[in-house]
């Protein structure tokens, strides 16, 4: 129900952050006004209109609980996530990873948002941010050039950004069945019988070493003024990796250990792994194979792998920019802007990297948003969640030190490495912190509940 003592929010950025900002505060009955510049005002990365769309990859990464994303996902699913929710009904084979069709995954999120009463989705760029209200700018890593001279105005800070790359996305009808087999690392999560969930491509020493001397001679997508802007290493291009050692994408993304091929059981030099971009299979995505060689250079290149000869490219990888504010002199624990607390932060802005990691934040906006809408002090989650723990990066890293970080058992307590003589796996140690921070969580959050009623959960 509506609670009219209210005020209406503003959000700035339809992307997985606003998207589930917006979301969450429907949820607890609070009008929004949901501001997204696409259609009338594209990027560099997006084909669509469309909210919470995903533009490098289809993958919220591993989806267990010895892995420290695995945990964020379960995190966001007890806070009842829409972002979680629509990945969780829109996956599509992947091994241990949450992988998503992508497009219907961000038609999903669109469609949720649209039928939310409390929702107003409004298309057209914001230039300027609100001078009076709560406000919460969720941008993302391509905020507009007129916003972000609001925002430098705002924070006094000079632009601060890094750029990501995208991924080649590829026909798999057009890939060379006689070459390439399904395999998953390791067989993991098959079931005997089975085939794998990613295509592998394996080169042999030859191949290889051709490959990747390509790699480095190609031509590139020339920076023009952003030539001393480095790249985000979870997202570094293939051929960046390459020119920093021939080996390097032998021990990166073209790791071959684990995938001897089924049925002759030989073992590769090299393998390119592609994994299913949409739910029927029909597109498949270059894993690991961010790039920044000009389209023509992808074409040949990429021709080179055994498997691709023929490949036909429904969209070709790309460079753009990636904003992020300095957040720990900025923001608070809240993600409120310390010289003026109406007005909040949230998604890669803040310096968070990864899909998951960015919803993750508009999540706690709406949370925080909801609070402060009624009159109430935002609580942030302890810091031994992962919630918390991104917070805290955001928040209390050395401003010397801080970069866009991705969600990992680095920023959590360790787990208890024995139990008398017996010593625990890593896996056993990070399930250990997964656990925990789940059980701190659920108190977290029934502590909220009893303490502001069940519309705040």
């Amino acid at each position: 129900m509506t609670d009219i003592t209210t005020p209406t929010i503003t959000i700035i950025g339809a992307g997985l952050a606003g998207s589930e900002a917006a979301w969450q505060l429907a949820r607890r009955g609070i009008r929004v006004r949901l501001h997204e510049m696409r259609p009338d005002k594209m990027t560099p990365a997006h084909q669509t209109s469309n909210c919470a769309e995903l533009v490098c990859s289809n993958t919220f990464r591993a989806d267990h609980l010895e892995n420290a994303v695995g945990l964020l996902h379960e995190e966001m699913r007890r806070m009842d996530s829409l972002i979680m929710r629509c990945g969780d009904e829109t996956r599509i084979p992947a091994g241990t990873a949450l992988a998503v069709d992508r497009e219907q995954f961000s038609a999903m999120v669109t469609a949720a948002l649209k039928a939310e009463p409390l929702i107003e989705l409004i298309a057209g760029e914001v230039t300027e941010i609100p001078t009076a209200g709560l406000v919460l700018i969720a941008t993302g890593p391509l905020t507009s050039d007129a916003l972000y001279e609001q925002i430098k105005s705002l924070t006094g800070e000079d632009r601060l950004c890094f750029f990501d790359a995208i991924a080649p996305v590829i026909d798999a009808e057009s890939m060379n069945m006689d070459v390439v087999y399904w395999k998953n690392r390791y067989d993991k999560n098959v079931e005997e019988g089975e085939a794998g969930d990613y295509l592998n491509c394996p080169m042999n020493a030859q191949q290889y070493k051709a490959f990747v001397a390509e790699l480095v001679g190609a031509e590139k997508v020339a920076f023009k003024g952003f030539e001393d802007i480095p790249f985000f290493d979870g997202c570094m291009p293939i051929e960046e990796m390459a020119e920093r050692g021939e080996d390097t994408p032998r021990f990166g993304p073209m790791k071959p250990v684990g995938l001897d091929h089924p049925i002759s059981g030989e073992k590769a030099y090299a393998v390119v792994q592609l994994r299913r971009d949409n739910r029927m299979g029909s597109l498949l995505n270059m894993v690991g194979f961010q790039t920044k060689m000009t389209y023509g250079e992808q074409k040949r290149v990429f021709s080179m792998i055994p498997g691709m000869e023929d490949a036909e490219f429904f969209r070709l990888g790309s460079l753009h920019r990636n904003t992020f504010i300095k957040s720990p002199s900025l923001l608070d624990g809240t993600l409120r802007l310390k010289k003026e607390p109406r007005i909040l932060f949230a998604g890669q802005i803040t310096g968070v990297e990864g899909y998951v990691e960015s919803a993750s934040m508009g999540l706690m906006a709406g949370r925080f948003l909801a609070s402060l809408a009624r009159g109430e002090a935002p609580e942030a989650p302890p810091s031994n969640t992962a919630h918390g723990a991104l917070l805290a990066h955001i928040s209390l890293t050395r401003v010397e030190d801080f970069q866009p970080m991705n969600i990992n058992f680095g920023l959590l307590p360790a787990g208890k490495k024995r139990e008398g003589k017996r010593r625990f796996s890593r896996a056993e140690r990070r399930r250990a912190v997964s656990d925990q921070a789940l059980a701190v969580l659920d108190a977290w959050l029934s502590r909220n509940q009893s303490e502001n009623g069940a519309a705040t959960v």
